[in-house]
This record gives C-alpha cells, structure tokens and sequence, in this order.
C-alpha cells in the first residue's frame, strides 16, 4: 500500500522568518533527493475566512511506494539532511507521521464536471 510522510507545521511564533528560512534551507531541494521518493507535495494552509490563523500553518507530504520503502528512506544521508532542517524551523510545533494511502484521485484523470453545464 502506497505511504506517506507528511510534515504538518503548527502556527510559527513568526510566519515572515518561517517564510524566510523555508526558502533558505531549500527544504524542497533536501526532500527531493531522498531516495526512493515517488511524488512530493507541500502547502500553505489558508487562514480561515476571517483572516484568523487555523491550528496548521503549512504542509509538506512525501509519497512513497510502501511502508518498506518509506522506512528505508528515513534512515538514508540525505534523510539525515532533511529531518533536521525541518525541525529547525518549527517554532510553533511540528508533527511528524508514517500513513497508509487508502485513497488517491487524480484531478486530470477526472472526467470534466462542469462538461454538461452550458
């Protein structure tokens, strides 16, 4: 079964030096050389509607092939070079958690919803 890792950020105590360092430490660079990554996603969670902060603050999700291949990446150098970095940035708390991928859609592969609207 398909497993991911996700990164979930809490609220930074400074969300400009968040933004700042994120950049810096090209996290996304680290995480897009450990092997056995199949797809990588990240994301800012939006405020709510209010412009009030929501509990998370951004979202970082590695894809691999299976359990197997997600734990083996973990142990790897250049894991050792992502992982930490990634703490470091945690000012507000971070969590991170091994899941199993239940279900997966792809959005292109859709058929079109709005085809019979006119």
């Amino acid at each position: 079964m398909p497993t991911k890792i996700t990164v979930l950020y809490d609220n930074p105590t400074d969300p400009v030096e968040f933004e700042r360092a994120y950049e810096a430490n090209q996290l996304v660079g680290l995480a897009r050389k450990v092997p056995g990554l199949e797809r990588f996603e990240t994301s800012k969670i939006w405020p709510k509607e209010d412009g009030t902060p929501t509990p998370a603050y951004r979202q970082i999700d590695m894809y691999f092939s299976d359990y197997a291949s997600a734990s083996a990446a973990v142990t790897t150098a250049e894991a050792g070079a992502l992982f930490p970095a990634l703490g470091e940035l945690a000012t507000g708390g971070v969590k991170f958690m091994f899941m199993d991928v239940e279900e997966s859609e792809l959005t292109a592969a859709a058929p079109n919803r709005d085809a019979g609207a006119a």
